[in-house]
């Protein structure tokens, strides 16, 4: 192999490795915190209809303080409930109005995670397109056919 292909390997490889390996990893992790927050508010959709539904105004309850150290809590008025609204900050709602939110909000995050998974799939066919510009200049037939099958049985 001459060294003008061996430096073309190099950088693709490098592109691979440093460039979309990282992206990937990144897209993937960012996946993984919308799927979390979409759990989450339907958790929160589920708790307050069945608050509303029983018609519950205090609770009692213990709260993961964090590395499974649990505490005691007490909620005197379940009637009205801070939400993250995003950027940190928190929205007083009562549960009916939450109740009204989380729908529009649940809209907002399938179209986040509809955007990252077609930014993984980008990334991906990229990763992929490297791969077979890495086999055309090695001159190696592409994985996906079947002529290689058949060479493998003519030897």
């Amino acid at each position: 192999m001459d060294e003008g292909r061996g430096k073309d390997i190099e950088l693709l490889e490098e592109i691979i490795d440093k460039g979309l390996k990282q992206k990937l990893l990144q897209a993937i992790a960012s996946r993984d915190k919308i799927f979390e927050e979409e759990k989450e508010l339907t958790d929160l959709r589920k708790n307050l209809e069945t608050l509303e539904k029983n018609g519950v105004n205090s609770l009692k309850t213990m709260v993961n303080l964090g590395s499974e150290v649990y505490m005691q809590a007490e909620v005197p008025d379940t009637r009205h409930i801070f939400m993250d609204v995003g950027l940190g900050f928190y929205v007083e709602f009562t549960r009916q109005e939450a109740l009204d939110y989380i729908p529009k909000r649940e809209e907002l995050v399938k179209k986040q995670l509809e955007e990252v998974t077609k930014v993984i799939a980008q990334i991906k066919g990229r990763i992929k397109l490297a791969h077979h510009q890495i086999q055309q200049i090695l001159n190696l037939p592409d994985e996906n056919t079947s002529s290689h099958r058949q060479r493998a049985f003519q030897y």
